[in-house]
Formats: structure tokens, sequence, C-alpha cells
């Protein structure tokens, strides 16, 4: 794995830890915040694998996944999930947005996102060479 490969697993990884400390905390926000950044870094890691170019300075995961080419191995259940993570980026920055955001971030749900990202950041590591 080469260094930039490497740095973005790590950040991806340490976020995914901050994601489980926000679930601790109840702060609900940035669980969905934290899961969403998990995911864009784990996407750019791919990325920095497959692509000599750096990644897009983007937070769109949709985008990231497609330009890699890693959007053709994705299954639909994993297309849906990252379209129910994409608006936690841009909607947790918005005072207009939080309280709505707020009301659907319960902790059942926070504990399901945490999971489901878990998986899918797992399954794209598992796609980076060792």
């Amino acid at each position: 794995m080469n260094d930039k490969v490497t740095y973005w697993v790590e950040m991806s990884d340490y976020d995914f830890d901050t994601a489980r400390a926000m679930l601790v905390t109840k702060r609900y926000l940035y669980v969905g915040f934290m899961c969403h950044q998990v995911v864009e870094k784990i996407l750019k890691a791919y990325w920095s694998e497959v692509l000599e170019e750096p990644p897009l300075k983007i937070h769109h995961l949709y985008r990231l996944a497609a330009k890699s080419g890693l959007i053709a191995e994705l299954s639909e259940e994993q297309l849906c999930f990252i379209d129910e993570l994409e608006p936690l980026n841009i909607e947790a920055r918005y005072p207009s947005y939080k309280e709505q955001l707020l009301k659907s971030l319960t902790p059942e749900y926070c504990k399901e996102l945490l999971n489901r990202t878990n998986e899918l950041r797992l399954w794209i590591k598992n796609r980076l060479s060792k």
C-alpha cells in the first residue's frame, strides 16, 4: 500500500473511531457527519490506489466512487447507503437543516449508520492491496 493510500485509510479509521465516540457521548449529529467522513476518506484511499491523480477535493461520495471506477462494483444496497449518507455532510454544517436532521438521527438510527458505515468501510478496505 503506498503512502497516499495509507494516509487515507488511517484518516478513515480515525474518523470511524470518532464516530463511535460521538455515539457514546450522544452527539448524534456528529455521528452522521463522521460516518460520511469515514466513507469519503476510504473512497479517497481507493481512488489513490487506482488512479495516478490525487483525489478531487470534494465531499460527494457518488462522484468519488464513480470517478475511481468503484461504482461498478457496488451493490444496489451500498449505492442506496451512499445516497443516504450524502446529505449528512452538508446538512450538518448549516443551522437551517440542523434541527430537522437531529430529529432523524435517533440513537437507534445512529447505531445502524455506524454498523453500515463499518461494513462499507471494510468492504472497500478489502479491495485495497495489502
